[in-house]
This record gives C-alpha cells, structure tokens and sequence, in this order.
C-alpha cells in the first residue's frame, strides 16, 4: 500500500460491484420479497462525472434487478455485467471492448466474488467493511463503507492525482 498514490495516475478504468459497494451490504426486502437497495449521491456523482470525462466505468453483479440495470443506464454507464455470478470473464470481456490491459484498471470489490477479478487488475480497492479476505488484497481500503461513500472515496482520489477533479471557478457545469 506504499505506493498507493502513485497507482492512481495510472488508472484508464474503473470496476465496480454492486452490493456491498455501490449499494450497502444490509438487505432490505420489499413486500414482493425483492432486495431493496440503497445508494450513496455522492458516489452517483462522483460516476457521472467520471463517465463524461471519459473515463470507462464497469458494473459487475451477481444480482440483475431492473432498478440497478435503470441506475447504471441513468449514470450513463455503458458496461454493465447483470447476473455475472463468475466476474472474471466480464472482467476480461470489458478490458477487451475498452481495448485496456488489466494493469490499466482500478476494481472495488467487498467479497468473495470479487476476488479472482481483483487479484488480476492494477489496483484493487476496497470498501471498509469488505470481507477479511477481499481486505488482504486491497492496495487500499476507504475509510468508508460500501453504498456509503466509498465510491466517491477511490474516484475522487484519482481524478485529484490525475489533474481531473472538479475545479469548482472554472467547471463547466453544462457536463451535467
């Protein structure tokens, strides 16, 4: 973890998983038995912001809710792996349409699933609350917890070390 900092100018990518990262590892069940999930603003900022800079943004889940498949459509991410109970061919399958090497990419991952993908990119990274295993692994753990900020944590962090981060005096704000 070292030289975590360092790792950040040489990201292209980002990955991320569902539950447990963009949305809270609790559950919550509607009436129809459904999980209910909740997302963090900043985190759903912090990505938009990310996509139309050009940055390729990929969702991988296990879950294949139509309210998740809205979100990422509403986001404008366009690499969306729904149902993706093996992560590690949607992983290989994004780098291969985004022409991008596995050194290129940052994946925030928070369990088991996550791991083989994980184990393969540039730099993965975790929520605080990811299982001790996905930790082991991490370059860096967030100091939030997943569908909390964490999100919003790790991309802030490398568009701030990549000279990209919102300048508040100058932002066109017609990017949104």
């Amino acid at each position: 973890m070292a030289f975590f900092k360092e790792e950040l100018t040489n990201v292209k990518a980002f990955v991320f998983d569902v539950d447990g990262v963009l949305s809270k590892a609790t559950q919550v069940l509607s009436p129809d038995g459904e999980t209910v999930r909740t997302s963090n603003l900043k985190d759903g900022f912090a990505l938009v912001y990310a996509v139309r800079i050009g940055f390729p943004v990929c969702i991988i889940t296990g879950g294949k809710t139509i309210e998740v498949i809205n979100r990422c459509k509403k986001i404008g991410i366009k690499d969306l792996y729904a149902g993706s109970l093996k992560k590690l061919p949607s992983l290989y399958d994004f780098l291969e349409k985004n022409n991008l090497k596995t050194e290129d990419v940052m994946y925030m991952g928070d369990d088991l699933p996550d791991y083989p993908a994980m184990k393969v990119v540039g730099v993965p990274v975790c929520p605080r609350d990811a299982a001790p295993e996905i930790k082991a692994i991490s370059h860096y753990i967030s100091d939030k917890d997943g569908g909390e900020g964490c999100i919003r944590d790790v991309l802030e962090q490398v568009l701030r070390a990549q000279g990209k981060w919102i300048n508040c005096e100058t932002m066109d704000w017609n990017l949104f």
